[in-house]
């Protein structure tokens, strides 16, 4: 893990957090995705066991790139932990419970040729989730003032 962080650090220096953010939400949303779809289509597991699966994934990954490169936290490991997962909750439970209204209420018509309704929420939910989380992580979990 260390290796990861030490080359995230060389090539991304002079990058500001949100980049940085971003950059560490690619390589945990790959995971995380990937994780879910694998659930969710190769052995049929329902859309909120699937997601809680792989986001969790993705958050592990997340909280030990984040701590140590996106905002280089030297905040306690367990104070830091109790809001990361308190963010991760309140933003996985926001973003895609908001999605998952949105798709199957709103937009239920809705179909698309290369992803179904329950895809297309996944997807969604995903963007409103990295918007909570950013904002929770950089403020509340990662805060430099604390």
């Amino acid at each position: 893990m260390n290796l990861i962080i030490s080359t995230f650090e060389n090539f991304l220096k002079p990058t500001n957090s949100l980049i940085r953010f971003l950059l560490v939400g690619i390589v945990n949303t790959c995971i995380g995705l990937s994780i879910i779809f694998l659930l969710m289509n190769g052995i049929g597991m329902s859309y909120w066991m699937s997601t809680f699966i792989g986001n969790t994934s993705g958050a592990v990954i997340s909280y030990v790139l984040n701590r140590n490169f996106t905002f280089k936290s030297n905040t306690s490991l367990g104070a830091s932990g109790i809001r990361f997962v308190a963010v991760i909750l309140i933003s996985y439970f926001g973003g895609y419970g908001m999605s998952d209204l949105l798709w199957s209420g709103v937009l239920n018509d809705t179909s698309f040729i290369l992803v179904t309704n329950k895809e297309a929420s996944v997807l969604f939910g995903a963007c409103l989730y990295t918007l909570m989380n950013y904002f929770g992580q950089k403020y509340l979990v990662f805060n430099k003032t604390r």
